[in-house]
């Protein structure tokens, strides 16, 4: 049987995939980078969060991490997507955006659907994670993580999506905190 995507080890380096609800591209205005850049430079302050590369993607976003040290991922992840969600949703009723009334609408039918305490499911239940345990491991994924605006078609070079850690990599500076592996 196949072993289910989970957090066995929280202080292990583990990919990581979290994704917006239905797949929504809601990740596409500086406002909602912002927010969750500053979330994620948060838990590297003061949750002892470790991203050795990221990307956000438009619906969805990866990392490669760990909470080494006594700190737990499983907790960094559901906290960042609940305190993420919070800000993401007053974003989308409070500033201009021309998909608000869908986006809500979509995101309380997945709450609703979900049986979910909270009016509004932004990021699907749980994440995607993969503990690594080898280097080529280590590197298949990061330079997964990379390509994806590549592949995706945003950018021909990875170094030239700004939401990636690419950027890092390549001595440019991306908006997230890094530790380059």
């Amino acid at each position: 049987m196949a072993k289910p995507y989970r957090i066995d080890d929280p202080n292990g380096v583990h990919f990581v995939t979290y994704t917006i609800t239905g797949w929504v591209s809601l990740i596409t205005r500086k406002r909602y980078f912002d927010i969750i850049t500053d979330s994620l430079n948060y838990c590297t302050k003061h949750k002892q969060l470790i991203i050795y590369a990221y990307v956000i993607m438009p619906n969805h976003l990866h990392l490669v991490a760990a909470c080494p040290e006594g700190g737990d991922l499983r907790k960094v992840i559901q906290n960042s997507k609940r305190f993420t969600t919070r800000e993401l949703i007053e974003s989308i009723k409070t500033k201009p955006e021309s998909r608000r009334k869908w986006m809500l609408k979509k995101f309380a039918k997945a709450a609703e659907f979900a049986n979910k305490e909270s009016e509004h499911l932004l990021w699907q239940d749980g994440y995607h994670a993969r503990e690594i345990y080898t280097a080529k491991f280590l590197r298949q994924k990061v330079n997964y993580i990379h390509q994806n605006p590549v592949v995706s078609g945003f950018v021909t070079s990875p170094e030239d999506y700004y939401h990636s850690s690419a950027r890092d990599y390549c001595g440019r500076k991306g908006p997230v905190i890094v530790q380059r592996y």
